[in-house]
């Protein structure tokens, strides 16, 4: 006999990946920009999924994001997605860790989001990664490898 159970989770929804950490509670967050309406708390309020909450630059051009935990972790996996229903581009993300309280980084993953609406209109990576003792993660943000003027978006951002 089959052996199954009903469970409530959203279609396309993903549920938070075990030993995620609670950012809110872990770091501090640094951005270089938020939009009012799209503040950098979207990106970490578990709204995820296409039309999922999410933050956006008020400054078009490249972005930061960094986190600065309050004691170093092991970072093992760093989730991201991506989200763009107006504008055909390609946003290019970097991540890079410091183990020295933000004086040097190291890159760890570079991805590059291809957005084409109505068709190719959202992205979500999980990369398996090897950080000890990270006392920063730092995510950099291209909005438009074309080079026109865009706005950097983030939908969600979540390490384990």
């Amino acid at each position: 006999m089959l052996r199954k159970q009903i469970i409530s989770k959203l279609a396309g929804e993903p549920a938070s990946f075990e030993g995620e950490l609670p950012i809110a509670d872990v770091a501090t967050v640094q951005v270089t920009s938020e939009q009012a309406d799209h503040p950098i708390d979207h990106a970490f309020d578990q709204s995820r999924g296409p039309g999922g909450s999410r933050w956006v630059a008020d400054a078009p051009g490249e972005q930061s994001v960094i986190l600065v935990f309050d004691r170093p972790q092991s970072i093992h996996r760093i989730s991201v997605e991506v989200e763009e229903r107006a504008v055909a581009r390609t946003q290019e993300l970097s991540v890079a860790v410091s183990s020295d309280g933000g004086r040097t980084y190291r890159e760890l993953v570079r991805q590059e989001f291809n957005f084409s609406p109505p068709g190719t209109t959202f992205e979500r990576e999980l990369w398996s990664v090897s950080a000890g003792a990270v006392t920063h993660l730092r995510l950099e943000i291209k909005p438009d490898k074309g080079g026109r003027v865009g706005r950097a978006t983030l939908t969600s951002l979540a390490v384990a």
